[in-house]
């Protein structure tokens, strides 16, 4: 168990280490996909181009995180070493500090932080890249515009402050839910059954996909990355077939314009439709 926690306590300074958390999953989703979708979709032009332009993004974002890490790796160190936080008031285990940390992550950097994306005006303008993908696939998991991760970086370092949160706690929830979020962008039919038993507690592959649909007021639910419990709890949980799904946006963005890389970029500074 200490061999666990000190690797992933180290894990912010292995960049090619956390490269492989995020390549090794969309390689093995990708392939899936392939071979058991759950919806045809039919690229504007392949999938292979359409991939390249979501990890262009993913690029992109990826540089800005990295570099906004230095700062929360300060914040983490610094409520240790005064033992400022919620996991330090109460005096948790390692085993406490992990649960803690899990469910903190997933609530401040995941169901919060995507909340007020869609709830506030500046934030969504920034958003709607991720929405305005109308073939939501593993590769759109990661497809962010760079300013999000400051976004991100907000929500996910509060998190740590109020917390009290280790750096290893951090870096293990950061990557299950990393791994999450690919999986549950994946266009992967699981069983129906399966599906389903999984979204009470977890976050699964259609629960997810209804919030890509482009119509309000499925767009503005289920906004959990990992757990379906926050969305259960404050009431934005919602269903609806996958065969009665159509990804985009019903307003603010142009879908023609959905692999247009110049066009999105500039779209949170740019007039949109209403």
């Amino acid at each position: 168990m200490n061999e666990i926690l000190q690797y992933f306590n180290s894990l912010e300074a292995k960049p090619f280490h956390r490269l492989a958390f995020i390549v090794l999953p969309i390689l093995i989703l990708w392939f899936v996909e392939n071979g058991f979708p759950l919806v045809r979709l039919k690229y504007k032009t392949k999938k292979i181009p359409h991939a390249v332009l979501n990890f262009t993004f993913t690029l992109f974002h990826l540089v800005i995180h990295g570099l906004l890490a230095v700062l929360l790796v300060k914040v983490s160190f610094w409520c240790q070493a005064e033992s400022f936080g919620l996991v330090h008031w109460l005096n948790l285990p390692v085993w406490g500090i992990l649960v803690a940390g899990v469910l903190s992550m997933d609530f401040f950097g995941g169901w919060l932080v995507h909340w007020v994306e869609h709830k506030s005006p500046l934030f969504w303008r920034i958003h709607i890249v991720h929405h305005a993908d109308n073939k939501v696939d593993v590769s759109t998991g990661l497809r962010h515009h760079p300013l999000e991760a400051l976004n991100r970086w907000l929500f996910f370092t509060a998190g740590v402050f109020l917390m009290g949160l280790p750096i290893y706690a951090v870096m293990i929830a950061q990557t299950m839910m990393s791994m999450f979020t690919m999986f549950t962008h994946a266009n992967i039919q699981l069983p129906k059954w399966l599906d389903k038993g999984m979204s009470y507690v977890l976050v699964s592959p259609n629960m997810h996909k209804v919030h890509h649909h482009w119509k309000q007021p499925y767009t503005d639910s289920n906004y959990g990355t990992a757990f379906s419990i926050w969305d259960r709890m404050f009431g934005t949980y919602r269903e609806l077939d996958p065969s009665q799904i159509q990804y985009g946006l019903d307003r603010y963005y142009d879908n023609a314009k959905d692999e247009e890389f110049k066009s999105l970029l500039k779209s949170p500074f740019e007039g949109q439709n209403t």
